[in-house]
Order: C-alpha cells, then sequence, then structure tokens
C-alpha cells in the first residue's frame, strides 16, 4: 500500500519519498562513463519535479509508464536551487489503484462564470463580420467544450484543465483595460484577437492525468491551427449569408493570431506589425508572466526564505514580499546603523509627501 501522500508543492529537500507519482515523459541517457541512466518527470496535481536514477538499463527504461503511474522510493534533493528526485527503486503502479483527482490540476475558478464573463467582454464588438464570426465558434458546440476544459500550456503557464479559458479571460480583461488608454487602437480587432489568440491549442494540447501534445500540435502547433480555423470558419460564414467576408478583416485577425508570440524563436510565424498585435503580444506575455510569479511564490517550498528556487523559463530567483511593507519581511541591514540627527526646526525643509 502506497504512504500518505505529499504532494509535490510540500516536499522538502532531503526527505525521503515512498510514493505514488504520474510519470509525463522519460528519457535514457548516458553519463560520460557511457554507463546509461534514466530522467523522467514525477507529477501530481500540485506540480512536476524531476527525476533521475542511476545504474539504470533499457528494460528497466522500457517498464517505466509514460502517461502511467509509478511507485517510488527515493529522495528528494536541491541541485543548483532546484528540487529534483534521486530514485533508488521504482515498479509501476495500477491506475485503479490510485486517487485520479490527486493527479488531475484543474482550475479553481468557476468555468462557467469565466465563460459568461468572456462573452460580455467580447458583447463590446461592434463590428459586425466580426461578431457573427465569433458567434460561428460560440455555436460550436464541441470547440466550446474543448476550449472551457483545455489546458494553455504544458508546464509554463495554466498547465491545467480550464486553463486556456482563464489564460485568454486574463488576457481578454487586460487589452480590455488597455484600450482606454490607446483610443486609437481597434477595439473590436484586439477583443477579437485576445479571445482567438490561443484557441488552437484546443487541438495542440491533451489534457487529462497529464498535459501532453497530440500528433497535430506537434507537426501543425496551435498558431497555425487557429489560423486555419478562421478562414474555415469565415468561409462557412460567407456561405451563409451570401457574401463574402471582409478580407483586410480577415487578414488582419489571422495577422494578430500568426504575431502574437512576439519574436520568430518563440514560434510566430510574423512578427506583430500593427498596433493591435503589439498589445496582445505583451498582454498575453503579461497574463502568462503574472501566473508564473505567483505560482512560484505561492508553492515555494521554505516559507522562510526570502527567495523562490530559480525558474528557468523567468531566467531569475523572485523575491517573495514585495507585496507585504511590514518589518516582518523587511531586508536584513549589513551595515551599522547610524543615529538619526534631530532635524533643526531653523532649516528650510521641504515638507513630506503627503503632509
Amino acid at each position: 500500500m502506497e504512504t500518505e501522500r505529499t504532494f509535490i508543492k510540500d516536499i522538502k529537500a532531503n526527505s525521503s519519498l515512498d510514493q505514488v507519482f504520474l510519470v509525463t515523459d522519460k528519457e535514457l541517457r548516458t553519463t560520460r562513463k557511457g554507463d546509461p541512466y534514466v530522467t523522467c518527470t514525477l507529477a501530481d496535481k500540485t506540480g512536476r519535479l524531476p527525476a533521475r536514477m542511476w545504474q539504470a538499463n533499457e528494460a528497466f527504461f522500457q517498464s517505466i509508464p509514460v502517461d502511467g503511474f509509478l511507485h517510488v522510493k527515493g529522495r528528494a534533493e536541491d541541485y543548483k536551487g532546484s528540487m529534483q528526485v534521486i530514485i533508488d527503486a521504482c515498479r509501476p503502479w495500477p491506475r485503479d489503484k490510485v486517487n485520479v483527482e490527486d493527479f488531475l490540476a484543474v482550475t479553481q475558478r468557476d468555468v462557467e462564470a469565466m465563460w459568461a464573463e468572456l462573452l460580455d467582454l467580447l458583447r463590446q464588438i461592434k463590428n459586425k463580420p466580426l461578431k457573427l464570426l465569433i458567434k460561428k465558434f460560440v455555436e460550436d458546440r464541441k470547440f466550446v467544450e474543448a476550449f472551457k476544459h483545455s489546458p494553455a500550456a504544458m508546464v509554463m503557464h495554466h498547465p491545467f484543465v480550464g486553463g486556456l479559458l482563464e489564460h485568454t479571460l486574463g488576457v481578454t480583461r487586460a487589452a480590455a483595460a488597455i484600450l482606454p488608454l490607446y483610443p486609437k487602437l481597434n477595439a473590436d480587432l484586439l477583443l477579437a484577437g485576445a479571445f482567438f489568440h490561443d484557441m488552437g491549442k484546443t487541438a495542440e494540447l491533451h489534457g487529462g492525468t497529464s498535459v501532453s501534445y497530440t500528433d497535430r500540435g506537434q507537426l501543425v502547433g496551435h498558431i497555425t491551427i487557429a489560423a486555419i480555423w478562421l478562414q474555415e470558419k469565415a468561409n462557412a460564414l460567407a456561405a451563409e449569408i451570401g457574401e463574402p467576408f471582409p478580407r483586410q478583416t480577415l487578414d488582419l485577425l489571422q495577422h494578430i493570431v500568426l504575431s502574437h508570440h512576439g519574436v520568430y524563436e518563440y514560434g510566430s510565424p510574423k512578427l506583430p506589425m500593427i498596433p493591435e498585435a503589439f498589445v496582445l503580444h505583451y498582454v498575453d506575455n503579461l497574463d502568462a508572466k503574472m501566473f508564473m510569479t505567483v505560482r512560484d511564490i505561492e508553492a515555494d517550498a521554505d516559507p522562510a526564505g526570502s527567495f523562490t528556487a530559480y525558474n528557468r523559463q523567468l531566467e531569475t530567483r523572485l523575491y517573495k514580499w514585495s507585496g507585504d511593507f511590514d518589518e516582518t519581511h523587511a531586508p536584513r541591514q549589513t551595515h551599522t546603523a547610524t543615529k538619526t540627527r534631530k532635524p533643526d526646526p531653523k532649516e528650510d525643509t521641504p515638507p513630506l509627501f503627503g503632509q
């Protein structure tokens, strides 16, 4: 029998482990001396941990189930500022003997409430062709069901059931909030782009006990998938109403989708070329980064420490007390304190801010 579970977010360095994890990937590698070893990723609903087992072999590697469960005996250790697991022994574990809810990461927010809020934001759109195009997607029950329950990413941000909807709502909120600051923006185009920008992830990612890429996701990718879907729905709409969908409107909308990663090396086929595409790129990145920073701070394994573990995607450690302006988490002073001189009332000094 499995011992009482310690979730990944609660695992401390130098602690012993004797429990079941979900395996999301695996790889057989060799050391500099040529000895084989296994690396894999262990997961539950609270996070993921890289793991290694030394002195492995091909047969052992093949026995590890990807997207399956593994009973692990080993220990957690700190490696260059990040936690990892060293596996001493392990064996596959039957799926029917685990509590799937321990491994199924889901949004903590109400899905239907988020969907209703997203539709309310989209109702601000006045352009008739864009409204009709959005309606084509909203009336597609299969698409909406997938949109409500898909993850937004495998690891980096919102990697859970309902994550795509949560992220899309965050991006659309941010876009709507920015519009009054820049009145020359095409509000309809930006809001529609916010809704459509990541919709291809419903076909790119498979969500369940673990998040993984579909074959189509690997071969085509969510950016291209979304651009294709826009063309397909625009064609279907044109057939229904008996007139073509405005070519420039579709080109601009597809451009926002194709350029929303901002740079070629992050997968964008095009760089942003219109103001609305720049805004969408930055609010998309902002929502993802805010999720990552808050998640890392709240899940940090050392509650007394001032900084989180190093985050490779953010390329930094995060200071945890920026929201606490009190003496409890004030930085330690390393210099010798000096006695404060009492002000001379005769000196002409400006008043403090707020006085």
